[in-house]
């Protein structure tokens, strides 16, 4: 098989070419731009292109498959020659399920929670003994790359996320997967940019349900209540519903989070109530594909998360900085609430990077209304290049300031900036908390860490 991924450098786009290699096809591709980790990762394994841009004549009638990334626009000239040479095109989502035809498919999706749910399954079936395909959207220790794919298989794992599909395909990506079991973790809004009400948004949902196939099963968050709300409503009768809650936990001092059961406490890696809510989701699903109880809690204890999801990127004696991909504001929120109740004796300073169509767009911020509840000092960055890359109208300072409610934070335009501020603080007693699903515009953050927490 030859395949040719056109913006093979896109953060999903290259982990699937490097899958396809290593399952033994012939992979080329191109892209215009390519920025690390995926440069490197590339380079690696023989697939970084020797010159960038588009080359629409090195596409030949003999490529069996075109793999059309998100970064490449509708117009794009080697787009164009693909299919006037009548060659076929796939998405990144539709390849995905070609690749896994026949299989168990299950498929994570909600606005929060879906990285990690799809990471703790994948943990917990590697520790039991399964063979699975999967994709996931962080870096999981125990696994080399972000996509699995293998023809000796017959169950795969798959993170679904709700945004267009392709620049000629704007169907959520969960729709195309098809699942044998989904989860629908929370739903809360987001991707202000395409979907621009609730309404819009929750259909999506909606849709995903219909998706299931026929005699499937749906594991959904029965305590969201806009998730409850779209389960309840659905008119599918041929599906099992498996509704799941928080799981009951405590936190010990000087032992930290501890899932409890009639049978023991288990001591975890990680933390969070909104953890403890996807390990839930996790269990629900495991059990449903073999995994035995008592295996599943013993696997889970090991779980140390995914990367940059409450990561702990430095750890002194009195203080610890963390690092997570919240953007959205119930992300934000479910993350400062972890922090939080982790760690109720020590100062939180919580820095957020607006860096999302939605988050940058002044029509959407005031869903972060007091977001910042219990944080001793709230720091909010965007950087005006993001905001002019991005087509959006300028933000003025003020206005995001008054946007967040209380506590006002201090609004930062310039990572030195914001590094000056942090630099200039206290530490004794205090965590810093980055959140962004950007990189504070090249900021060195490890760096940062091990400034601050000695």
């Amino acid at each position: 098989m030859r395949v040719h991924f056109i913006a093979i450098g896109g953060s999903a786009m290259h982990n699937l070419a490097i899958a396809l290699k290593q399952k033994g096809y012939e992979v080329t591709g191109s892209d215009d731009e390519f920025f690390e980790p995926s440069l490197s990762r590339l380079k690696q394994h023989g697939l970084l292109p020797s010159e960038i841009g588009w080359y629409p004549e090195r596409l030949t009638p003999d490529i069996d498959a075109v793999v059309l990334g998100m970064h490449a626009s509708s117009e794009n000239p080697e787009l164009q020659k693909a299919r006037v040479l009548g060659l076929k095109i796939y998405s990144y989502p539709e390849y995905l399920y070609e690749q896994t035809r026949g299989k168990t498919r299950v498929v994570i999706g909600g606005s929060h929670g879906k990285t990690t749910i799809t990471s703790m399954v994948m943990h917990v079936l590697q520790q039991a003994g399964f063979d699975f395909d999967y994709m996931v959207g962080a870096q999981l220790e125990g696994f080399d790359n972000m996509v699995g794919l293998n023809n000796q298989t017959n169950l795969a794992v798959f993170e679904g996320d709700e945004y267009l599909t392709s620049p000629v395909d704007p169907r959520p990506k969960f729709h195309l997967y098809k699942p044998t079991i989904a989860v629908i973790s929370g739903i809360a809004w987001d991707h202000f940019n395409v979907f621009p009400t609730i309404e819009n948004y929750r259909d999506q949902f909606v849709g995903f349900i219909s998706c299931i196939e026929p005699n499937g099963t749906l594991v959904y968050c029965s305590e969201d209540d806009e998730v409850a709300g779209v389960v309840n409503s659905t008119k599918r009768s041929d599906l099992e519903l498996i509704p799941y809650t928080t799981h009951p936990y405590r936190i010990e001092p000087n032992v930290g989070c501890q899932l409890v059961t009639e049978q023991a406490c288990y001591p975890l890696k990680i933390f969070g109530r909104h953890n403890m809510q996807n390990i839930s989701a996790a269990k629900a699903v495991c059990l449903k594909l073999g995994v035995s109880e008592s295996n599943f809690y013993r696997a889970i204890s090991t779980f140390k998360g995914a990367a940059k999801r409450l990561q702990r990127l430095a750890e002194g004696a009195n203080s610890t900085v963390f690092l997570d991909f919240a953007h959205s504001p119930s992300k934000v929120a479910a993350t400062i609430g972890a922090v939080l109740e982790e760690y109720p004796n020590r100062k939180l300073v919580a820095c957020l990077e607006l860096h999302t169509f939605s988050s940058l767009n002044k029509n959407f911020m005031s869903q972060y209304r007091n977001v910042f509840s219990g944080v001793a000092v709230p720091i909010v960055y965007f950087d005006p290049v993001t905001v002019e890359h991005k087509n959006l109208p300028p933000l003025n300072i003020n206005e995001v300031r008054d946007a967040f409610g209380q506590p006002i934070p201090d609004v930062c335009i310039s990572a030195s900036e914001m590094v000056e501020k942090l630099n200039g603080m206290n530490w004794e007693n205090a965590n810093l908390l980055l959140m962004t699903s950007g990189n504070f515009s090249g900021l060195n953050l490890n760096e940062l860490a091990l400034q601050i927490a000695r």
